[in-house]
């Protein structure tokens, strides 16, 4: 008889969970997704329910797009905000109530489609030209210091929304002033972190859910001894609903998101396009740090190695694809998400039809206003409390890249580009909130590091002698 403890606990990417298991595991990856999914459109001036919609729907497309073999969740991109913000002010718009007017988003939207043939011709360069060519222009050093700096370049939102700060009037302003705010964040961390530690099988399996859950009932013992005054919890703006495309009565119960078509701009493209070098490198080191996690339970499974790292070229096209369909039905940019990728990596839950729940429960919940309020009700420092362990899992995997591909950290060449990128990356991310100026133009910092990271290690491999050893 097989004793308990020798029971492999985990699923691949071709395995499905019981029904129950699988709407749990899919709530927790949306609940993964939503925070900086949502975060985008907010800070960018996006319809949050139309954001959400296009995320679901570009996962799905993803799925099919990678032939059902590379599990990954499509979700808004930061890379993008300082290019959509830009071109809204170069164009004359600004956000009315934390919303841009449809025509901003329109032209926006034109630009965001045209970032995804940038991906598209990626991973058309690799299909023809092999995996080997692209691993030499991005290779473990710059994957994995990529990794790290998207990660370590969130940090800051982790923080702040651990600790939000008082922007709302009277009342409310209270406990995000008082240390309760602090309290409620490290009761969801650390709850979270305990539950991925020590808890085991399935529920095990459910950390971030069951952290939420914590957090939020904290939140709600808070608001029951303090009153009013002590609730963290956040009420829907009466303007997510104004743009709906079609409501029910006032909306309060169903509104369709706010569907734009996109408006010819070749500011917008100009803006926005050259971005998207900045998820190449980004959306590679995500397919490689599955590869790893998947391929190290499929070899405690006693199943052979899934080979994600070869699907480079579908990773690729997929991400531009995706790019395109969710700028064509008014959403943000995006990628690939990484939280998503920790999210199973902690969880050991690969499951390609547990990310397709997740896109339908995303879906649905965009049409569902009672389920978006719930869901945006969520306290932000309980939001914050998951992101600390989430985005240091991300940088956290970076560092297991370069681990993996056993990259010498004695090599001068090594250090110089590790140590340029994250400098570059992390540097410009709290020196220049995200953009530095660089003759004129305003450049991203993640895509900024990338790029000269790139073109270093080609200039420090010139006449560079091959290994022969392998």
């Amino acid at each position: 008889m097989k004793k308990e403890k020798d029971v492999i606990v985990g699923y691949l990417p071709d395995e499905t969970p019981a029904p129950g298991k699988l709407l749990l595991y899919a709530i927790q990856q949306v609940i993964v997704m939503f925070p900086a999914t949502i975060a985008v459109a907010l800070i960018t001036g996006f319809q949050v329910s139309t954001t959400l919609f296009a995320s679901g729907l570009a996962t799905i497309c993803f799925v099919f797009i990678s032939g059902r073999k590379i599990p990954m969740y499509y979700g808004s991109s930061f890379s993008y905000l300082s290019a959509i913000s830009g071109l809204a002010a170069a164009q004359g718009f600004a956000k009315v109530n934390g919303i841009l007017p449809t025509e901003a988003i329109q032209i926006a939207q034109f630009g965001i489609i045209a970032s995804g043939l940038v991906s598209v011709a990626a991973g058309l360069i690799v299909k023809f030209s092999g995996k080997n060519a692209v691993e030499k222009v991005l290779p473990a050093t710059i994957t994995g210091s990529i990794a790290m700096i998207i990660g370590l370049t969130l940090a800051g939102n982790a923080l702040s929304d651990a600790a939000p700060q008082a922007v709302a009037e009277g009342a409310a302003a209270t406990i995000t002033n008082s240390g309760w705010v602090w309290a409620v964040s490290l009761v969801t961390l650390l709850s979270t972190v305990f539950f991925s530690k020590y808890l085991k099988g399935f529920l095990g399996q459910l950390p971030l859910l069951l952290g939420a859950g914590v957090g939020c009932l904290f939140a709600g013992i808070l608001y029951w001894v303090g009153g009013p005054e002590m609730s963290l919890f956040r009420s829907l703006p009466q303007e997510a609903l104004e743009a709906s495309v079609w409501k029910l009565g006032d909306g309060s119960i169903f509104a369709l998101p706010a569907f734009s078509l996109p408006k010819v701009s070749w500011a917008a493209v100009a803006a926005i396009m050259p971005i998207a070098i900045a998820t190449i490198p980004e959306s590679t080191a995500h397919i490689y740090q599955l590869d790893i996690y998947v391929d190290d339970l499929a070899a405690k499974k006693g199943k052979k190695s899934y080979g994600l790292s070869a699907l480079l070229d579908r990773n690729l096209i997929g991400d531009g694809l995706c790019d395109m369909i969710s700028g064509f039905v008014g959403g943000p940019a995006g990628t690939n998400y990484g939280e998503n990728i920790s999210t199973m990596a902690i969880t050991k839950v690969f499951s390609i039809p547990v990310l397709i729940a997740a896109s339908i429960i995303a879906m649905i919940v965009s049409f569902f206003t009672p389920l978006i309020r719930v869901i945006y009700g969520i306290p932000v420092a309980v939001i914050g409390g998951l992101e600390i362990y989430l985005f240091g899992a991300i940088a956290a995997q970076g560092i297991a890249i370069m681990i993996d591909k056993k990259v010498d950290m004695f090599s001068a060449k090594n250090i110089a580009v590790i140590a340029s990128i994250m400098v570059i990356g992390v540097g410009g991310q709290y020196a220049f909130n995200g953009t530095i100026p660089f003759f004129g133009l305003n450049v991203p910092c993640i895509a900024g590091a990338a790029i000269f990271g790139i073109i270093l290690n080609l200039i420090l491999g010139i006449g560079e002698k091959k290994n022969v050893k392998d």
